[in-house]
């Protein structure tokens, strides 16, 4: 488990390391299988599965109590990964103190700026579910659109509608 002595990066890439290498795990456990969410009847954020040192975790308890209440840095959506075809890209290296701002913000610009994911336009944007379902998060910051634009490879006015995509949940092979 992440010590009390390891810095602020240290513990989040820690903790989007965890998240990520346990989800794979589990698919791994149950492949073949269609969509994380034929696992336990879509319960499977609140199992508490996942064993480090003396403590039990949930991949909700590692997502919403640590990285999102800790952190505060909505770049983590798109950092962790649920399996899924409409979740970001698993990162091919694992996250490193030295390198998480780098690596966060490179997730981040991928994401927003995937076709397949995110549809940007100058004055209309359809995007993730992500952005709705996270909305508080990406708030902090100013708003969807404010987030968008800090990765966006398109400026995107203050005043464009905003719409939500669907979520395709089948397993991202």
């Amino acid at each position: 488990p992440p010590s009390p002595s390891w810095t602020k990066e240290e513990t989040m890439a820690y903790w989007i390391n965890a998240y990520n290498a346990f989800t794979v795990d589990l698919i791994l456990q149950h492949y073949p299988v269609k969509s994380i969410l034929d696992i336990d009847k879509g319960k499977l954020w609140d199992d508490a599965f996942i064993k480090i040192g003396e403590n039990r975790f949930t991949l909700n308890n590692i997502e919403n109590d640590i990285l999102r209440k800790q952190y505060s840095d909505a770049r983590i959506h798109f950092a962790i990964n649920c399996a899924s075809k409409s979740c970001p890209k698993l990162l091919n290296e694992a996250y490193t103190a030295e390198k998480l701002d780098e690596q966060l913000n490179a997730q981040a610009k991928n994401f927003v700026n995937d076709p397949s994911r995110n549809e940007i336009g100058v004055g209309k944007v359809s995007v993730s579910k992500i952005f709705d379902w996270y909305k508080e998060d990406f708030s902090k910051g100013g708003g969807v659109i404010e987030f968008l634009n800090q990765f966006s490879n398109t400026r995107i006015q203050s005043t464009a509608a905003i719409s939500y995509l669907g979520y395709d949940w089948t397993l991202n092979e």
